[in-house]
């Protein structure tokens, strides 16, 4: 098997809540994704699964334990590193998609591209491939407010892969969504993810979208396990 995109191991994180003191959210969480891979991650909400998703993705520190990227060891490193590889290897989405209203769904895409020092004419052509994989190439020239909410997502997707990252990481990314519309959304995020061969670590509450992945992990009491 190839090497894991995403390594954790026996992380731990707390956090302190005054009288209460300490309340340990993550509790020796060992867990690894694979290039290729869709990982459902399944908790109630209040779990911690966006505390882990924040130490996988480098935006929170583990207090114990070990973070991975590609191979590199991430903890221990400095911000200005620590960034550096988020924005080269790790790519996120949300459940409220976050463009930036006064922009095109093509600008919004373009936008972390040029960002990274990607020439215009390049980003652009990504952009429009990934708008177009998505099914929505149409819509390159509409700022978020004249698109439908699944659109608006679909939109953040490919932002999210613009970079070409090797890890995604998505938190409830069709929580706000109608039913129908999760199901095509989804669809969507799922052929990106083939096509780029990612690692894929992706919060879901339902439990439907999480059957269609590659496996399901949960997160029980601070710790991962396999349902």
């Amino acid at each position: 098997m190839s090497e894991p995109m995403l390594r954790l191991d026996g992380v731990e994180k707390g956090y302190n809540r005054g009288r209460v003191g300490e309340i340990l959210v993550l509790r020796g969480v060992n867990l690894q994704v694979h290039p290729g891979e869709m990982v459902a991650l399944v908790a109630p909400s209040g779990a911690g699964k966006s505390t882990l998703l924040h130490i996988a993705g480098l935006l929170d520190t583990a207090d114990v334990g070990t973070v991975g990227i590609g191979g590199e060891a991430a903890t221990g490193l400095g911000d200005r590193r620590r960034t550096a590889l988020r924005r080269r290897a790790i790519g996120f989405v949300y459940q409220f998609h976050h463009l930036l209203p006064e922009f095109s769904a093509l600008e919004n895409v373009v936008l972390p591209q040029r960002a990274n020092g990607v020439p215009r004419r390049e980003a652009g052509t990504r952009a429009l491939e990934l708008l177009g994989e998505v099914g929505i190439a149409d819509r390159a020239d509409h700022r978020p407010a004249a698109m439908s909410g699944g659109e608006q997502q679909r939109v953040a997707f490919c932002r999210a892969l613009a970079n070409r990252p090797g890890l995604l990481l998505a938190d409830e990314p069709t929580g706000n969504l109608d039913p129908g519309t999760s199901d095509q959304v989804f669809a969507a995020l799922e052929r990106l993810v083939r096509g780029e061969g990612l690692a894929a670590l992706i919060a879901t509450h339902n439990l439907d979208l999480a059957a269609r992945m590659d496996r399901v992990v949960r997160l029980d009491k601070g710790r991962v396990v396999t349902p």
